[in-house]
Parts: C-alpha cells; sequence; structure tokens
C-alpha cells in the first residue's frame, strides 16, 4: 500500500535530500478507519500532537473530529490556531509552567490532566485570578507496566508521572479546598509503543479499582481518559501500513467497567501518523570498515534521534537498487557522535554513493524531535496526496 511509486522516486531523485515525506492519502485511510472503529463504542479520541505537530497533519486530523492531546502550552497553541476547539484539548503533562498553565485556561480547554498536588493549588490559584474554573482530570500513576523501552514507560511508580495510589486521600481532601477548580476525571497513561494488548487489559483491571475508590467516596468522574501508547510495526511498514485499532478499541469495551454517563477519552498518537511518514536520504559515502561497509548518509540523529536516543528499529531501503545483492552495513549519519547511527550490521543491496535511502515509519517523533546540532539546518517536509 505505501510501496514508493516509480514516479515518486524519480521526484525524490529532483528533490535536495535530506527531507521528510508524507503519504497524506495513507494518512487519510488511516484516520477514516479509526474514527470508524472509535465510533462503534462512542469513544473520544485526542491526537497527541507531540508526535508530530506539522500544520497540515494536524489540520487533517482536526477535520475528522478529534480532539487535541497537549503537553506545552505552544501544543495548545498550535492546537488552536489549526482549528481544534478549546473543548476538545486536554493538557497534560508533569511540570506545566503559570504561563502554560494561563494559555490553556485563556482557551477553555477541556481539561488539564495534573500530575501533582502542587500543581492542583497552582492551577486553582491562577484560575481565581482570572476568574474562571479550571476543569481537571486526576493523572494518576497506575503501577502497570507496558512491557516497552524503560525511556517510554510511564505508568510505574518509579516513573516521573502522575499522582500515586497512596497520595489518594490526601488528594481528595486538598480538593475540597480549593474552589477555582472543578473534577471532572480521571486520567492514565502506562507508555508508548505498546504492542502487547495484554498491558492495556491489565491497565483497565486497574482503572476498574480506582473506579470502585472514588464510587465509594461519592465522587463523580465523568471522564475516563486512558491515555494512548498503542504500537505500531516498524520492522513491516508496507504489511501493516494500518494499526488494529479494532482489537485495541474492543479491550477497552470488554474489560474497562463505565460507568452511566461516563465518557472513555484515548490520546493517540504514533499509531495515528507513524507509518504516514519516512525520511528520505541520499548516501554520501561507502566507508570501508572491519567487519561492515559504512553507509554515510547525509540524513542523520538531527532529523530522527529516536535510533541514538533508546536503540530504536527503523526499516531502511534503498531505493534506488531494491533487489540487487545483499552486503551488510552499518548505516550512518554525518554528525560527530558515534551514536549517530541508524541501524547495524544490516543487509541491504550493494549501495553507492548517490544511492536513495528511505528510513520508514518517522512520521511520529521524527521530525517533531529535529535538532539544529552540529549548525545543521532544518530540513523540509513534503506532502504528497496519493496513496
Amino acid at each position: 500500500m505505501t510501496n514508493f511509486t516509480e514516479n515518486q522516486i524519480n521526484i525524490f531523485n529532483l528533490t535536495p535530500t535530506p527531507f521528510y515525506y508524507y503519504n497524506m492519502g495513507l494518512l487519510d485511510l488511516t484516520l477514516q478507519i479509526l474514527k470508524k472503529e472509535a465510533e462503534k463504542y462512542g469513544f473520544e479520541v485526542h491526537y497527541a500532537l507531540k508526535a508530530n505537530a506539522n500544520v497540515p497533519i494536524i489540520q487533517k486530523i482536526r477535520e475528522y473530529g478529534f480532539g487535541a492531546d497537549c503537553v506545552s502550552g505552544n501544543e495548545v497553541t498550535r492546537a488552536v490556531e489549526a482549528g481544534f476547539e478549546g473543548s476538545k484539548i486536554v493538557f497534560a503533562g508533569v511540570g506545566k509552567s503559570d504561563e502554560e498553565i494561563i494559555t490553556g485556561l485563556k482557551h477553555d480547554i477541556h481539561s488539564f490532566n495534573c500530575e501533582s498536588i502542587q500543581e492542583l493549588d497552582v492551577i486553582d490559584q491562577l484560575a481565581g485570578k482570572m476568574g474562571k474554573t479550571a476543569p481537571v482530570a486526576l493523572r494518576l500513576n497506575p503501577n502497570v507496566s507496558a512491557n516497552t523501552h524503560k525511556y517510554i514507560t510511564t505508568g510505574l511508580e518509579e516513573n516521573k508521572f502522575g499522582i500515586n495510589q497512596w497520595e489518594l486521600e490526601t488528594i481528595v481532601e486538598k480538593l475540597k479546598t480549593l474552589k477555582n477548580i472543578k473534577l471532572i476525571g480521571l486520567h492514565f497513561h502506562i507508555g508508548s509503543q505498546i504492542t502487547d494488548l495484554n498491558a492495556f487489559k491489565s491497565l483497565c483491571i486497574k482503572i476498574n479499582e480506582f473506579q470502585l475508590w472514588f464510587k465509594q467516596k461519592r465522587i463523580p468522574i465523568l471522564n475516563l481518559n486512558v491515555g494512548g501508547g498503542l504500537g505500531i510495526d516498524y520492522h513491516e511498514p508496507d504489511l501493516h501500513s494500518i494499526v488494529d485499532f479494532g482489537s485495541f478499541f474492543r479491550v477497552f469495551h470488554d474489560f474497562l467497567d463505565v460507568y452511566p454517563g461516563q465518557t472513555v477519552h484515548f490520546e493517540l498518537g504514533r499509531a495515528v501518523v507513524a507509518q504516514s511518514g519516512s525520511l528520505i536520504s541520499k548516501v554520501l559515502y561507502i566507508k570501508n570498515g572491519v567487519n561492515t561497509d559504512f553507509m554515510i548518509l547525509d540524513a542523520g540523529m538531527t532529523e530522527l534521534i529516536r535510533p541514538a536516543l533508546y536503540q530504536a528499529f527503523h526499516k531502511i531501503e534503498n531505493l534506488s537498487n531494491k533487489d540487487g545483492k545483499l552486503q551488510r552495513y552499518d548505516v550512518v549519519g554525518p554528525i560527530c557522535e558515534s551514536s549517530d547511527c541508524f541501524g547495524k550490521a544490516l543487509n541491504l543491496p550493494i549501495t553507492k554513493r548517490g544511492d536513495l535511502i528511505a528510513i520508514r515509519s518517522t512520521g511520529a517523533y521524527g521530525e517533531v524531535m529535529s535538532s539544529n546540532y552540529n549548525l545543521r539546518e532544518k530540513v523540509k517536509a513534503y506532502y504528497f496526496d496519493k496513496l
């Protein structure tokens, strides 16, 4: 479905590299399926801007009626500028500044996902000064393992995120004293790139326990925000270009206790946009090594930091020579860091200087995490409408 056509490759060869390529046709189809599967159960989806905040991307997502999940004041502003209504924006983050909280209050967002007692105090004070009542969802730490990389696990007690279970009594007493806050929900998020759906089943069971605790305290909860974290197939992006949203949502339908009048919210990012993007690069040099040869690209960790940051895998394809004899390469970038490596000991068709290379599944956490390290210029993005 997402194989590159000869026409696209010809265009790529005429375009200065590196650059980000976005398949908007695939994004459209992904959003259609996501909307259909979510509506089966009346689930609300907020797109996580941290995955990719490009205006054409988020405007397309907004057109399908989804909300926005933001983790900074600038993301809130970007979402509003892209046409998202404040009432469909949720704002999470363990360290919201006063200015960021004020931004959320100005735009009358759906909820602040609060992560500490101190944060509740600050929001209450700022809301009072503005004559507003701040809607709040408590982000609770369920101590559920996401079975993913330790750098993208967020739901364990050892992580910095969320309010721990032993703090609940204190939180409830605190809320009674805050006059400018309205508790509207509970928020959870256990991690990212989760491919084992049993992790979400475990989350549901834990949420049910929290729900019962609040019910016994006679504290009404209108919204359950279960976060996101659904993973994608980085190894076979063409075979699995759209994740199985149906099975994902079915887990929550089957195992989450939803009380009358409650709405279930999701915060999906990677699963929505990752497969629609690729990083296109050209080979600068082939350098002989001891065990493998080095394929040196003009793209580096400044354009895609995930492999350097936590050894993430991305499929790498030679678009100039797809079916040739295989040779082993370390695929690296030009940055002055040994960690600037996209993959080691990869068997790829024999490659030469000038060959066109595609690094797949970069629509999420690719361009949005890029930098100017080594004083490199930010590279351009191009959008193609057809699959």
